[in-house]
């Protein structure tokens, strides 16, 4: 058995529920066992919430939207280059001893960005995020990286309308117990800000994110 979260967006305020599910686990690297566990946690959601509207936002979705919303493939523009999210997360940050951020990484291939910025970062705690000469705090959690996924859904107006028919969103790769950061979190906090009408207000700046995002 397996426990993972599934995030639902609030539309009493802003804001994401984040429950957590047990499941069978089908253990393996295959695209195949992953499908069968995605299945098997959505199994368990609407065991509680028969009517939940699921989306697996990962690479491991077999929806076309879901695996365009990993954060791998979901893309911004950052000086009118398409940058994917995970990307230009990983280039952003910043490190004591005046270690990042690097933005000469942010057109390359993700799982390159991170290995380098891991590299050169060795040793030097985390303390900042930056981009587009923009200086973003530590805390709220996710703040930064959540302003970055929801800019990239505004980006793409018809990944942003199907994140719209769903009102509860999994990444079957996400551990809470290893990972801070997540897809789907950011998924369902979009659609509760636009339920709320705010969404326009909150991306208008790093100000106005920062007072209306949900610490």
């Amino acid at each position: 058995m397996a426990n993972r979260p599934v995030f639902f967006p609030r539309f009493d305020a802003v804001g994401v529920e984040e429950r957590h599910y047990e499941f069978e686990w089908f253990p393996g690297f295959a695209p195949s066992q992953k499908r069968k566990c995605v299945a098997a946690l959505h199994d368990a959601v609407r065991r509680e919430r028969p009517d939940a509207r699921i989306l697996e936002a990962s690479r491991r979705s077999e929806i076309d939207a879901g695996k365009a919303l990993s954060a791998f493939n979901l893309k911004l523009p950052v000086g009118g280059t398409p940058c994917t999210v995970e990307a230009v997360f990983q280039a952003g940050k910043v490190f004591e001893g005046g270690v990042g951020p690097f933005p000469e990484l942010g057109t390359r291939d993700p799982k390159l960005v991170r290995d380098v910025v891991r590299a050169r970062s060795a040793g030097h705690p985390l303390v900042a995020f930056e981009t587009d000469g923009v200086r973003w705090p530590l805390l709220p959690r996710t703040a930064f990286y959540d302003w970055l996924y929801l800019k990239a859904l505004v980006a793409n107006p018809d990944l942003a309308a199907a994140v719209e028919t769903y009102d509860a969103f999994t990444d079957i790769e996400f551990n809470p117990e290893r990972s801070l950061n997540c897809q789907a979190r950011s998924a369902a906090l979009y659609r509760s800000l636009v339920h709320a009408g705010k969404l326009e207000e909150a991306l208008s700046s790093q100000e106005a994110f920062l007072r209306i995002h949900p610490a």
